[in-house]
């Protein structure tokens, strides 16, 4: 091959060299997101909350970190504990905290306005239909289920929402009253979701090796200022709800 002829070929052979770098070098993609949590969840006898967490169960669970969401405000720690029975799941929500920054005295208002802790049972990927649970530092609840279609969505209450259908629940405050706008160093929400308010969603209840999508999250005001946490992390929404972690029932 003559000198002209190699430099004419010298262009495309520049050109394959920087279309194989190009495939070496790594581009951002969804891949590279964290995958969304999984917990296992033991299995427990039924007990009776008191809002403290102080029930033997809870000894047989380790505590689960919430990671504080962009743009918070407020250093504070934030974790929960699981378990299920033959008749429900359990949650103990637990967080450090300075002031209880809750008016709201009744249940079913828009609790997430103020102080609050959440979570999010998608019992059935192929059902954009989950439960969402709410309480306040003053024990009042917004148990709702959230039809999320096309990302347009709404909460609709219990009927019937008494006896065996009727969620049991409890707080307590570290430092300080458990009353509105107290001071204190934290608190603390205990709550028991029995299976009969979940009907008709399926895969309730849960047996061992079931799987439910789910989410945790929470709420803080604080000097007039919002801090939010979650367990999987979602975007603007806490409604991202194919973003949710995995429960694993053991």
């Amino acid at each position: 091959m003559t000198l002209k002829n190699r430099n004419a070929c010298t262009p495309a052979i520049w050109l394959l060299a920087i279309a194989a770098l190009h495939v070496l070098v790594p581009t951002p993609s969804r891949a590279d997101e964290p995958a969304p949590p999984i917990l296992n969840v033991n299995r427990c006898d039924d007990f009776t909350v008191n809002g403290k967490g102080d029930a033997a169960a809870w000894d047989s669970t380790d505590w689960v970190t919430l990671n504080r969401r962009p743009q918070g405000s407020h250093d504070y720690t934030s974790r929960i504990k699981m378990l299920y029975s033959a008749t429900g799941v359990y949650v103990l929500f637990d967080g450090s905290d300075q002031t209880l920054t809750a008016t709201m005295n009744e249940d079913f208002l828009d609790l997430w306005n103020e102080d609050v802790y959440e979570c999010f049972f998608w019992t059935h990927e192929d059902d954009p239909v989950y439960f969402e649970y709410e309480i306040s530092p003053l024990g009042f609840e917004l148990p709702i289920l959230i039809p999320n279609l096309d990302g347009r969505f709404l909460g609709w209450r219990p009927w019937h929402y008494e006896g065996d259908r009727k969620i049991q629940k409890a707080v307590s405050a570290s430092g300080g009253k458990n009353q509105s706008m107290a001071t204190v160093t934290g608190w603390r929400a205990e709550v028991f979701i029995p299976y009969a308010l979940l009907k008709p969603l399926r895969n309730v209840p849960p047996e061992p090796g079931t799987r439910w999508r789910a989410n945790f999250y929470r709420v803080d005001y604080d000097d007039q200022k919002s801090t939010q946490w979650d367990w999987a992390r979602v975007g603007t929404s806490f409604h991202e709800f194919k973003k949710f972690g995995t429960l694993v029932f053991q």
